[in-house]
C-alpha cells in the first residue's frame, strides 16, 4: 500500500451538487462498457459488499488491484486495504471536498481511480456517487456489489420481489419512505437500512405501529451481516416499538450496521 506524502493542499476543492443522488440517477450510463478506446479511461464506483471481503467480487477485487488511488469513506476503505496496493485516500463527512479533489486531481494525471462504496453502489450509495461523479473529468462506471440488503433477505427468507426496500440512511426528508413502508406493511416484506441514530429498527416499528401495523407482526433485526460477530435478533413489532426514541448509540439495542426485515 502507497502513501502519499503531500497533504493535498494545493488540489483544487471541486462544487459538488446540492442533491448528488439526484444527479447521480438522471441518466443511464454510456452502453459503452469502458471508454479507455477513447484515452479517456473510466473511475469505477465499486460496491466492497458487506464489509467481509469473501463477498467481494472478482471484478471488485482486480479493479482493486489496478488501482494506482483508491478514494472512499474511512470505514469503508478500512474493509479493503490490504486487497490494494493502491495510494489511499479516506474521508469523512467533512473533508469529503478535500478528498475527492486529491482524487480527481490524481485520476487527471493519468492515475486509475477507482471509488469504494460499502455493500452495492445502488443501495444507499447514490449520494457519494454523485460527489465522484461531480469532482472527477472522467466517465464513472458503477460495479455492483452483493449488499445487506441481499444478505438479510436470505437470512430472513424473504424474496426480494415480494419485498418493499427502502433505505433511510440518506439525508434529507424520510417522510416519502415511511409513507411507502406503512402502506406495504402486512402485504408485502419490508427490508430497511434504518439511519443511525435518529431512525434505528425500534423508531421505525413505532413509525409502522403508530399508522396502524399490527403490532405481533414478526420483525427480524439484522447486526453486522457476514463479520464474524454477525447477530439475528427475531422479535415482533410491538416489542421492537417498546424501545423507541432518543438519537445517540445509547438509545438503541442494535448496530448501526444493521438491516430491519418485517415479514408479510
Amino acid at each position: 500500500m502507497t502513501g502519499d506524502d503531500s497533504d493535498g493542499s494545493d488540489d483544487p476543492v471541486p462544487d459538488l451538487p446540492d442533491s448528488p443522488a439526484e444527479a447521480a440517477s438522471a441518466a443511464p450510463e454510456s452502453s459503452r462498457p469502458d471508454a479507455e478506446s477513447d484515452g479517456e479511461p473510466p473511475v469505477h464506483a465499486v460496491g466492497i459488499g458487506p464489509g467481509n471481503t469473501e463477498f467481494l467480487t472478482r471484478r471488485a477485487g482486480r479493479l482493486l488491484r489496478e488501482a494506482d488511488v483508491v478514494v472512499g469513506f474511512e470505514t469503508v476503505v478500512e474493509f479493503v486495504a490490504d486487497e490494494t496496493d493502491a495510494e489511499l485516500i479516506t474521508c469523512g463527512y467533512r473533508d469529503e471536498p478535500e478528498a475527492l479533489g486529491r482524487f480527481a486531481a490524481r485520476v487527471a494525471d493519468g492515475a486509475r481511480g477507482v471509488a469504494v462504496l460499502m455493500g452495492d453502489p445502488n443501495h444507499s450509495g447514490y449520494q457519494f456517487l454523485g460527489k465522484v461523479e461531480a469532482a472527477v473529468d472522467a466517465p464513472v462506471r458503477v460495479v455492483p456489489g452483493i449488499s445487506s440488503v441481499q444478505m438479510a433477505a436470505s437470512r430472513a427468507r424473504t424474496p426480494l420481489e415480494a419485498s418493499v426496500f427502502e433505505t433511510l440512511h440518506v439525508r434529507g426528508d424520510l417522510s416519502p419512505a415511511l409513507a411507502r413502508l406503512r402502506e406495504a406493511v402486512g402485504d408485502r416484506h419490508l427490508i430497511v437500512i434504518p439511519r443511525p441514530y435518529d431512525w434505528m429498527p425500534e423508531d421505525v416499528a413505532a413509525d409502522l405501529a403508530d399508522g396502524g401495523a399490527d403490532r405481533t407482526r414478526e420483525a427480524i433485526v439484522c447486526e453486522r451481516l457476514t463479520h464474524p460477530d454477525e447477530q439475528i435478533t427475531r422479535t415482533d413489532l410491538g416489542t421492537l416499538a417498546d424501545g423507541a426514541g432518543g438519537d445517540g448509540p445509547d438509545d438503541t439495542a442494535f448496530s448501526d450496521l444493521s438491516v430491519l426485515v418485517v415479514r408479510a
